[in-house]
């Protein structure tokens, strides 16, 4: 009878530690190479508004440049120059993942600008601190949504609750067993 409690509890354990633990994540830039290069590349911001201006960059590059993508005109870096700037388009469709090419002497890398949400700010990047002017009326609440909890959080909370009914369920039981003695 003890070894099944002992193999319980350990089970229960295991199970919450491995719903607590947050997902592994990878981001891989570029093709399935690896996007390796013989000169360096890069977009600044890697996430933007649209209308936004972003920053390519080139290390390396021994001729000219050219950077073409779907989110903006092509552009060009001239040779000796590492950087040029590009207006993203205001059309861009928000949390879409455009791909920026960077073509030096017909070498190729390839990297990925996301468009956020929001409006950009003078400085091209989303607006984070602005704040909509006051509305009047009556400010509801979310209407039974689950406000913004994902998956994962769903799932720790539940395997919390099921863990503390599994415990008043022991003790109760253990109670039981030890008032029949």
């Amino acid at each position: 009878m003890h070894a099944i409690r002992v193999a319980s509890a350990a089970l229960l354990t295991a199970t919450v530690l491995t719903l607590t633990i947050p997902p592994a994540s990878a981001t891989v830039t570029g093709d399935e190479n690896n996007n390796v290069t013989s000169f360096g590349f890069r977009v600044t911001p890697s996430t933007i508004a649209a209308g936004g201006q972003v920053t390519l960059s080139v290390d390396g590059c021994e001729g000219d440049t050219k950077v073409t993508s779907g989110i903006f005109d092509d552009a060009h870096i001239p040779k000796g120059q590492t950087t040029t700037t590009a207006q993203v388009f205001w059309d861009a469709k928000p949390g879409a993942m455009y791909e920026v090419t960077f073509d030096c002497k017909g070498e190729i890398g390839k990297t990925d600008l996301t468009i956020a949400t929001g409006r950009p700010d003078d400085d091209g990047r989303r607006d984070q601190g602005h704040q909509p002017p006051a509305q009047k009326g009556v400010k509801a609440g979310v209407g039974g949504s689950l406000g913004g909890l994902d998956l994962h959080e769903i799932a720790l909370g539940s395997a919390l609750i099921l863990g503390a009914v599994g415990t008043a369920y022991y003790k109760s039981r253990r109670r039981t067993g030890e008032n029949n003695s």
